[in-house]
């Protein structure tokens, strides 16, 4: 978290002034006016400039990475995690030696594994992110097996003419 204090003519031109130093736009910083200054006569005499302090906002994506990486590290120091995003979908994906220790039976642990990151970016984000967090591909194939489970159910139901039921799962 970087931040810079500022001088300038007017509080704008001071803002200014720290976005271009820290390179950022006014959307990813939190400005605070230490103060306004003055004009003094005629723009000339007991002329103060105004003082504000600038401070990047922390990338939440990042920090959620940096979550998923600890929670990793404790089932194996070899799983390496790739986040990646599109639109308001944060992906993470996991891979390594070890791998079926961080999916669990049936997904449980990986399920898990995304429901706190879930959890966790509402903590740092200010907008809305979903997150999916996989497994060298896992979710397709649990989602491939699924569908050939249903398939399976459906055509059972209508040879025996009854409801089949199935185990609960998340609602994703």
């Amino acid at each position: 978290m970087r931040q810079v204090t500022a001088t300038g003519q007017t509080v704008d031109a001071a803002v200014q002034s720290a976005l271009e130093q820290l390179n950022i736009t006014e959307d990813q910083a939190k400005i605070e006016i230490i103060d306004e200054g003055k004009k003094g006569i005629l723009g000339l005499f007991g002329s103060k400039k105004a003082i504000v302090k600038v401070t990047e906002n922390e990338k939440p994506v990042e920090k959620l990475d940096e979550y998923i990486r600890k929670i990793v590290q404790e089932f194996d120091e070899g799983l390496i995690v790739e986040t990646t995003v599109h639109n308001n979908q944060i992906t993470c994906e996991l891979s390594g030696e070890k791998i079926a220790v961080i999916i669990g039976k049936r997904g449980q642990t990986l399920n898990a594994i995304q429901y706190l990151a879930q959890l966790a970016i509402h903590q740092f984000a200010d907008k809305y992110y979903t997150v999916i967090v996989d497994a060298e591909g896992y979710r397709s194939r649990r989602k491939d097996t699924l569908i050939q489970l249903s398939n399976r159910l459906a055509e059972r139901a209508i040879q025996t003419r009854r409801s089949v039921k199935i185990e609960p799962m998340p609602s994703y």
